[in-house]
């Protein structure tokens, strides 16, 4: 079986050096935000290009704690895509604020900058873009938008980890970006991690707070704060990991490319992007009209695969509200994506594998 993601096979890589980062931590005596999430924070910052950087306990909590620390709450509207996974909309729900879905472009299954200005009201404040599986939002015209009405750019980054627009890295196109470290990222930890990047010195100091129980000393509360903390040991790999992230990328986009110039089958849609530097391809999405029976046609010839996702946020039993409402586009990405294995450590033997059982499908 060709496994859709391996990750024990992505860490072994770094067994040796992931023992002794751990060894480290275990011998301070020092597990929550010490010498290590210091380190990690100073490092990715650097990275992302931004001034900022706060370690939190998840991807989740990242997006939620930027909406709290600008204020966004009850009465107020953020605008996000209709495609997308589920914590991007439970961010903004957390603080009592609503969303305002908006269709994703059917080519990139990003947001479409063209419709935003449609839903914009005097009750909206941001903007949250998603760079979903690894490719970079239309910045230029969201951000001439987010200009024009005086509204915050919020990043989801969970999936684009070192993608590039216009010569800048995702964490560094808005206001203040969210990613996770979720183990199955590109850069991701041994377990729940996340981090929020920005520019923004009054937002950074809120969220330093903010993370910690509204406390920037102990035992003296100035906000009404979380439980929020990327703790030493997730610190101490995602520091060791991220000086592979750039090469693990490109191996991404090495496999990326050979589907691309090698599958040719008239039932398959391949994914589409404008520059290469602008996708880190998370997961490689193509689309079928008859889903199921591609995935289980796959399964039959040894290929693991996953679709991200089944269910579109507005038909989920969490947002029965929105259940009788209808995001075509949206619907049609989620009846018919399915994404086919690509990490790292992939081999080329299974690239070719399975390109040739795809190529075979009638």
């Amino acid at each position: 079986m060709i496994p859709f993601l391996d990750l024990k096979a992505i860490n072994d890589q770094y067994y040796d050096l992931i023992s002794k980062e751990l060894d480290k931590v275990l011998k301070s005596g020092w597990y929550i935000l010490g010498e290590s999430v210091n380190r990690f924070e100073e490092k990715f910052a650097n990275y992302c290009g931004s001034k900022y950087c706060v370690g939190v306990a998840n991807g989740l909590d990242a997006l939620s704690l930027i909406i709290k620390a600008y204020d966004i709450g009850d009465g107020d509207e953020v605008i996000v895509p209709s495609n997308t996974y589920i914590a991007s909309i439970l961010a903004i729900s957390q603080n009592g604020a609503t969303p305002v879905l908006v269709e994703p472009n059917i080519n990139t299954y990003n947001i479409d900058a063209e419709l935003i200005e449609n839903y914009i009201t005097e009750r909206t404040k941001a903007i949250m873009v998603v760079h979903l599986y690894g490719q970079t939002c239309d910045m230029s015209p969201i951000k001439e938008i987010a200009d024009k009405y005086n509204l915050k750019v919020i990043e989801d980054c969970a999936q684009a980890h070192g993608a590039i627009y216009d010569d800048i890295k995702v964490g560094n196109l808005g206001d203040a970006a969210g990613f996770s470290f979720y183990p199955g990222k590109n850069l991701g930890a041994l377990g729940d991690g996340g981090a929020i990047t920005t520019n923004d010195e009054e937002i950074y100091n809120r969220l330093i707070a903010y993370r910690n129980y509204g406390s920037h000393k102990k035992y003296e509360n100035i906000y009404k704060g979380h439980n929020s903390r990327l703790d030493e040991i997730q610190a101490a790999v995602l520091s060791l990991k991220l000086d592979y992230l750039d090469t693990e990328n490109e191996k991404r986009r090495e496999i990326a490319n050979y589907y691309l110039e090698n599958i040719s089958n008239e039932h398959i849609v391949l994914p589409s992007f404008k520059k290469e530097e602008q996708h880190v391809w998370h997961v490689f999405v193509i689309r079928t009209a008859d889903r199921d029976k591609f995935q289980q046609y796959l399964l039959e010839h040894g290929i693991q695969s996953l679709i991200h996702y089944p269910i579109p946020p507005h038909k989920q039993e969490a947002y029965a509200e929105w259940n009788h409402l209808t995001y075509e586009i949206s619907e049609r990405i989620h009846k018919e994506v399915l994404s086919l294995p690509i990490s790292p450590v992939l081999s080329l033997g299974d690239v070719k594998k399975v390109v040739e059982v795809i190529n075979s499908y009638e």
